[in-house]
């Protein structure tokens, strides 16, 4: 084992680790460790003074080699090896023992099987960081254009926020036109302001913006490079419209003679024709062809919209278009999908006609809906006088999603204001718990008091259409157990609307895949850290803002989306950024060009030198992962930091007090 001079440090993290490790008892055994030269253990070692007791013992115990043990390396390894360099030394001769998570949590009541862990997991960091070699990182520079994936208002307002600092930015959406869910919308809480008031600004903005390319009905197809050089390619969608000659005039869609349901911004309750602009407010104004209905591409008859178009603009013969762009940083901002209740047969949606969905309620009182603003059953006359409004159908629930959906109980409540404002009568509204914890939220649940809304607080366990008691003849009736009473009751009503939650996106998982970012459990992307980082993933240059992150609001969609663009204009201020070391290398004079390690590196990182019948390590686009070590049938792939090496070093620290057990003799 190499000689060198060790510091070991042993954070009590207040009672996060104290509480259950025997800290002083692990500092104290560390100092009999090979090549430890001081040992100690502070209250919290990531504050300023923890920080610098190891600066100052790195200047005058002449340390080469630091050993923090505390939380995991994702909340402050980068903490800890900035402090190392401060004080002079190369921040990969630091090492990171993880004995919160590993360690204090896992044995919250066993004093001794913590300290124990603890002293293990100690000793393996300490064997392995003398066989840390010094490593400098990479600068490579940024391009200053940054991609925004999705096209709501957390995705507008990130490359507002970028464009308005004098940057470039490709806001790429799928659908014709941006606004996503939030405009759909009618009123927005608390404030119940107009949903299209506070977006279609912003929209307009957007198109106007010369710092902006916007592309509508696009899809992002690859992506390759690295942060601050990315390479993305582009499929922009045929409209089958020139949109240089387009004025967006209308006329088109007016004498368009196929009309289909349109389930996208209508939520299905209205209808489109065949050329469409999502809705009148739609950024860009161009409409577009759907190819899948229109009689045209159906039967090779029709063309009526080319006939009446005043400026010749219609073009059935354009093609989808790839366009390819230089990208420094992304920002991904793709949304969500409504729960389908059709899921839960109990409620009848799909199958009892005034069963609605929260978006068909929203798109149904909305002054442009297809009911111009008026609340009626699915009959299209009749106004209902009694509603009923199911909270978390969908979420909250271990049989679909076990999160709350954080926005249900407050646009349940704004439901409820709607209906007492629009036609009176009685409104239901059947909750587990009211989550109302956002500035203006508790006021607007204490004004629905004020107004005679009912609270039933119970979970709804079915709804049908059979009368049994006079008086329910034509109803639906909602069967639940209102637990503030400790009854079961029946209520009949006209109408039922389910406040569905929000899920990741159908596709979360691939786009996730081609960005090189992960998903949770629930099926939202993975933040690189929840509290310390919730924008940035684990993929340098990619970020995330908006409800693909988690379930959120439009005030907090608003505002990680800015959040978003900070991070990234302060890597664009910079010109250039620092690639993490941890990179990969092949011994390319024993390489015998298998090909092993091309197919399975997951982010394209080796090629193949066909010359040389050798393959070679792009080290801007490694990161470092190791699957090319462990793969490699002939071990000449090494892995910076991570070496053959350091790994037994780490097992044998690890074994370390088991190995240096004495013998029992004989008996």
């Amino acid at each position: 084992m190499p000689e060198e001079k060790v510091g070991v440090y042993i954070c009590h993290c207040g009672h996060n680790i104290a509480g259950a490790v025997d800290v002083e008892a692990v500092a104290e055994w560390a100092k009999g460790l090979p090549n430890v030269t001081v040992s100690r253990d502070y209250k919290f070692m990531c504050s300023s003074l923890g920080q610098e007791l190891i600066e100052e013992d790195i200047k005058e115990q002449g340390l080469t080699r630091v050993v923090v043990a505390s939380c995991s390396p994702h909340m402050h390894e980068r903490t800890f090896r900035t402090a190392c360099e401060r004080a002079g030394l190369n921040p990969y001769l630091f090492e990171m023992a993880n004995i919160r998570e590993h360690a204090s949590w896992v044995h919250p009541d066993n004093v001794q099987a913590a300290t124990d862990k603890a002293k293990a997991l100690v000793s393996g960091a300490v064997h392995r960081v003398v066989y840390n070699k010094p490593l400098d990182a990479m600068e490579v520079p940024v391009e200053p254009t940054t991609l925004v994936v999705g096209g709501g208002i957390a995705g507008i307002q990130a490359a507002l926020e970028i464009a308005d600092a004098g940057y470039p930015v490709v806001l790429v959406e799928r659908e014709p036109s941006i606004g996503g869910h939030m405009a759909q919308l009618d009123k927005t809480f608390p404030t119940l302001d107009c949903s299209a008031c506070i977006l279609t600004p912003k929209m307009f903005d957007v198109a106007m913006h010369p710092n902006i390319t916007l592309l509508t009905y696009s899809e992002v197809e690859k992506v390759e490079g690295y942060v601050g050089n990315f390479e993305v390619t582009i499929r922009k969608k045929a409209r089958k419209i020139n949109e240089a000659d387009c004025t967006g005039c209308g006329t088109c869609w007016e004498k368009c003679p196929k009309k289909v349901v349109d389930e996208v911004y209508e939520s299905g309750l209205g209808y489109r024709t065949a050329i469409y602009r999502p809705f009148p407010q739609a950024v860009p104004k161009y409409p577009v062809i759907d190819v899948e209905t229109c009689t045209y591409y159906q039967t090779g008859k029709c063309r009526v919209c080319e006939k009446f178009c005043p400026t010749g603009a219609i073009n059935f013969d354009q093609e989808d278009e790839l366009i390819t762009y230089k990208i420094g940083n992304v920002i991904l901002a793709t949304g969500y999908d409504q729960f389908d209740p059709r899921r839960i047969p109990e409620y009848g949606y799909g199958r009892l006609a005034n069963v609605f969905t929260s978006l068909e309620f929203e798109r149904m009182v909305n002054a442009s809906g297809p009911t111009d603003g008026q609340m009626v059953l699915r009959d299209g006359v009749t106004v209902p006088k009694s509603v009923a409004i199911v909270h978390c159908v969908g979420s909250r629930d271990r049989r679909y999603n076990q999160y709350c959906s954080a926005v249900c109980c407050m646009y349940s409540l704004k439901f409820a204001h709607l209906v007492k404002e629009r036609v009176g009568g009685e409104v239901y509204n059947f909750y587990m718990d009211i989550r109302t914890s956002a500035k203006g939220y508790e006021e607007f649940y204490h004004r629905l008091l004020e107004e005679g809304v009912h609270f039933v607080r119970g979970r709804v366990s079915k709804i049908t259409g059979a009368a049994r008691q006079p008086g329910e003849e034509g109803k639906l009736i909602v069967q639940c157990e209102d637990t503030l009473i400790g009854k079961q009751r029946r209520i009949p009503v006209d109408m039922v609307v389910l406040s569905a939650g929000m899920e990741p996106r159908h596709d979360a998982a691939e786009v996730g895949h081609l960005f090189g970012i992960s998903c949770s459990v629930d099926g939202f992307f993975i933040e690189r850290h929840p509290k310390l980082d919730p924008v940035a993933t684990m993929t340098d240059g990619i970020y995330i803002a908006g409800v693909c992150q988690g379930p959120k609001d439009i005030p907090a969609s608003v505002a990680q989306g800015a959040g978003a663009a900070a991070r990234v204009l302060s890597v664009i201020g910079k010109g250039s950024v620092r690639l993490e070391p941890v990179r990969a290398t092949i011994d390319e004079a024993n390489c015998s060009g298998c090909r092993i390690c091309n197919t399975m590196c997951p982010y394209s990182a080796i090629d193949y030198i066909e010359d040389l019948k050798v393959s070679r390590v792009n080290p801007a686009l490694c990161k470092g992962c190791g699957t090319c070590v462990a793969a490699c049938p002939s071990q000449v792939i090494t892995g910076a930091h991570f070496t053959y090496e350091q790994i037994t070093a780490q097992i044998d620290g690890v074994l370390f007090d088991v190995l240096h057990q004495p013998v029992a003799e004989p008996v």
